[in-house]
């Protein structure tokens, strides 16, 4: 694991507090109104996130190394990224459940390819996403037109990987 200090880290808290000069100056009240947005937001959030990250701890410890190596590790081949394609489709929720799952696998030896293929498909294709929301809203035809020209972007996403960037 990353320091609690990690370059991310400073990013992000080094915004927030660009945007808390500048929300200061907006008015001096607003400062607090974000902290306190950002709390609700947390305790939304808090709640499903343990349970997450205790699910990807336990998936390391309870998926062996050797299967996860042997089916998405770096001789996996294409048929990992189809596997890690479809698993991105079908991995239900945000990116609490997709983000620590992925982490599990890297953590598994699970190589980059696979692993970009995995969230490029989840970010494409998430069947939560489409069923509660795109077909609803726009349509089957729209989802249709959207999602058959984007199938292939995991599988060149995870292709370009390999190619150009050697673990």
């Amino acid at each position: 694991m990353r320091g609690a200090l990690d370059p991310s880290t400073l990013v992000l808290a080094g915004l927030a507090l660009a945007l808390g000069v500048v929300a200061y100056a907006k008015d001096p009240g607003l400062p607090l109104v974000g902290v306190k947005n950002g709390v609700a937001m947390l305790t939304f959030i808090l709640p499903r996130l343990v349970p997450a990250l205790i699910l990807a701890g336990l998936m390391q410890v309870l998926v062996p190394e050797a299967v996860v190596s042997r089916y998405f590790g770096r001789e996996s081949g294409l048929r990992a990224i189809l596997i890690a394609t479809l698993a991105g489709m079908l991995t239900p929720g945000g990116p609490m459940v997709s983000v620590p799952f992925m982490v599990a696998l890297a953590h598994s030896g699970a190589a980059l390819p696979p692993l970009v293929a995995y969230m490029t498909s989840w970010s494409l294709f998430g069947m939560q996403r489409i069923i509660a929301w795109e077909a609803p809203l726009m349509g089957w035809k729209f989802v249709i037109v959207r999602v058959v020209p984007s199938l292939a972007f995991p599988v060149v996403a995870a292709w370009l990987v390999a190619i150009f960037y050697s673990e």
